[in-house]
């Protein structure tokens, strides 16, 4: 298992426009994909396990940040949105990509954390 620092955020729908007006949701998004390319975040074709842990609010309760702590993470960004933002930002192509597992937590801080699961050969039957 591998934990990195980093707040994970979801990919922002994009437009053409966005090649030269750089709105605050796509700038966050390239200097998230930067970052993961600085930590040097990895993941195998398939057989993959990855957490998102999304920070809670600060200004949430004490109470109220002590029931939320690692459980389930039911609202946006999908966690859909956010597997695709890692996966553009750790593949030039994702299309590779065949199996792989997707939570999100609540936690103080934003990581990812990525463990490999059993994999599956291309037959069907567990390798």
């Amino acid at each position: 298992m591998k934990i990195y620092d980093i707040t994970p955020i979801g990919k922002p729908r994009m437009t053409q426009r966005d090649r030269w007006h750089k709105r605050p949701a796509t700038a966050a998004y390239w200097a998230y994909k930067a970052q993961v390319r600085l930590l040097g975040i990895t993941l195998p074709e398939s057989g993959y396990h990855v957490t998102f842990v999304i920070p809670m609010p600060a200004s949430w309760s004490k109470k109220k940040r002590a029931q939320h702590n690692g459980q389930p993470h039911q609202q946006k960004p999908d966690k859909d949105n956010l597997e695709k933002a890692l996966l553009d930002a750790i593949f030039d192509d994702d299309s590779r990509i065949w199996d792989g597992r997707v939570t999100k937590r609540w936690g103080e801080k934003g990581q990812i954390i990525i463990s490999e699961t059993t994999s599956i050969n291309t037959a069907g039957a567990p390798a």
